[in-house]
């Protein structure tokens, strides 16, 4: 098989990529614009396209003509759920065009599986976790209306072209090849950054909201099941771990890991969800997932990779879209 990884230098693209290629006899085709992602996590026996997704339209076109592709993981994204209302154009571009571009292109060439990574972002904040699939979604940003967009298109694209398609919502998946150096997503990696420049671990508000953490190594094998199991054709399926914990626990457990006496700080409380955590039932039915590697053994080997990586600048956006009601804390820009 020809499968398609897209967002391939980025944590979950670059981890897959190299657990197919270790695990199968298939050919891996990846693409991304090296814009969240770094070209040292793209393994070599990857054939790279350095494409942006939003701008490449004809050379996708191209690059579907030429692989006959049987597989594609949509994995690529711009997951800044609470930098969204503040890039808007962006984001719908990158999220929402870019993907609907793949679908097109899925379509035209033949493309026998679809599987996109949406997100938690779809549940909203009007819900109760754990959430289940069944729930109608109620995103409450442009980034979880981007996705929901998406999830919606595909349902079409399978009914009316028969375009088979699987769509999973990681929550929080974290751990090596992670972006580090972004000051707008992935808390964890945000926290390591902090630290290893001296700065205090920042959270928002006061702590107390609830998330779920997925260390990467743990959703591959199931990501690739998805793609190879016709139960998972059309459905909808929450993948992660198990365990839900407030954001300042998250923190403690950061703290301990690295072995820093910065403490935290906290900050003007953002626009989000409090609480959000998912079931994983289906997960397990459908794609044999297990949750092994809890949060500090996860968090162990991110900071040990972490520490080892070299010096890079942090990501800050020079211009938003939008700066009415932005929060302070992302005015500053050298924090």
């Amino acid at each position: 098989m020809n499968i398609l990884v897209t967002g391939v230098a980025g944590l979950l693209g670059s981890r897959l990529a190299t657990w197919i290629l270790d695990n199968t006899s298939h050919k891996v085709v990846g693409v991304d614009n090296l814009s969240g992602g770094y070209a040292e996590n793209i393994d070599k026996r990857i054939d790279f396209y350095n494409l942006d997704l939003m701008d490449s339209f004809t050379q996708i076109d191209s690059l579907f003509k030429e692989n006959k592709f049987d597989v594609v993981y949509h994995l690529a994204a711009y997951a800044a759920e609470g930098l969204s209302p503040f890039i808007r154009v962006f984001n719908y571009k990158n999220n929402l065009m870019a993907s609907v571009n793949l679908i097109n292109n899925s379509i035209k060439y033949g493309v026998d599986r679809f599987i996109f990574t949406s997100s938690m972002a779809v549940y909203g904040g009007s819900q109760n976790p754990p959430f289940d699939e069944v729930l109608i979604p109620s995103p409450i940003d442009p980034y979880g209306i981007a996705k929901f967009s998406v999830e919606q298109d595909l349902k079409v694209a399978y009914d009316q072209h028969g375009l088979n398609y699987t769509i999973i919502r990681p929550h929080n998946v974290y751990g090596i090849n992670q972006n580090i150096w972004d000051r707008y997503r992935n808390v964890l990696g945000i926290w390591m950054y902090q630290i290893m420049n001296n700065m205090n671990p920042t959270i928002f508000g006061d702590g107390n909201q609830t998330r779920a953490f997925s260390y990467v190594d743990d959703v591959l094998e199931p990501l690739w099941n998805a793609s190879q199991r016709d139960s998972c054709i059309d459905q909808i399926i929450n993948l992660g771990g198990i365990k839900n914990y407030s954001i300042n626990q998250a923190a403690e457990a950061v703290i301990k890991v690295t072995g820093t006496n910065l403490g935290p700080v906290h900050l003007e409380q953002r626009h989000e969800v409090k609480h959000a955590w998912a079931s994983w039932d289906k997960s397990i039915e459908l794609l044999d997932f297990e949750h092994k590697i809890d949060l500090e053994e996860g968090l162990a080997r991110m900071w040990s990779w972490a520490q080892n990586q070299p010096t890079r600048d942090r990501f800050t956006w020079s211009k938003f879209e939008l700066e009415k009601k932005i929060y302070d804390f992302w005015k500053v820009k050298n924090d």
